[in-house]
């Protein structure tokens, strides 16, 4: 699983301090560091409107299909994956679960490849990607860039960063958080423990 913050917002944390003042017209307030206190009043009181002015962009790569189906479930977000229509899957790669037991990881190979070539067999049928594609399994590795606001990230980390999320996802959006944090540490403050639960 490789996780790169491919964008942020410039001063995210001051954008958010300024858009909520305007609500307040308490702009005379602002100082170099008055979001340290501001923010977290902010989300102690349920304004996080807010926290919409300040976005970030990562790009996941190396994760399971089935991570990403669930991902994409966050609709306030933009997505952009690797297509199984425009891409071929000849020579896919794919995510193994850890729950596979030592003994069986020779079996769940042998099945992904069995996989392989049932995709191939049928493209050399004259299936196109697109028709094809139905053979293959959600373990499937794939590529993914979004890009969405703090709030919505807040909301993704709450959900899936969980101990009771599935545990790709769970890692991913633990990496995610960490990341955000070191950059807007008054936005995820009091998040930042869920990411010790992947």
């Amino acid at each position: 699983m490789q996780i790169e913050l491919v964008s942020v917002t410039p001063d995210a944390e001051k954008v958010i301090e300024r858009a909520a003042r305007t609500c307040y017209q308490s702009g005379a307030l602002i100082a170099d560091d008055s979001c340290k206190a501001f923010l977290p009043k902010l989300i102690s009181m349920g304004h996080l409107t807010p926290f919409e002015h300040s976005y970030a962009t990562f790009m996941i790569s190396g994760v399971s299909r089935a991570m990403t189906h669930q991902l994409v479930r966050h609709r306030m977000m933009a997505v952009c994956q690797k297509s199984q229509r425009y891409v071929t899957e000849n020579n896919f790669e794919y995510v193994m679960p850890p729950s596979v037991k030592q003994e069986d990881i020779a079996e769940f190979k042998n099945d992904m490849e069995s996989i392989k070539q049932m995709y191939i067999k049928w493209k050399k049928k004259g299936l196109r990607n697109e028709d094809a594609r139905f053979v293959l399994p959600n373990a499937c590795e794939s590529e993914i860039m979004i890009s969405a606001n703090f709030r919505e990230f807040r909301h993704i980390f709450q959900m899936r960063c969980s101990k009771h999320a599935q545990w790709e996802i769970r890692e991913a959006c633990s990496i995610m958080l960490r990341k955000l944090h070191a950059i807007a540490p008054e936005v995820f403050a009091d998040q930042i423990s869920l990411a010790d639960q992947a």
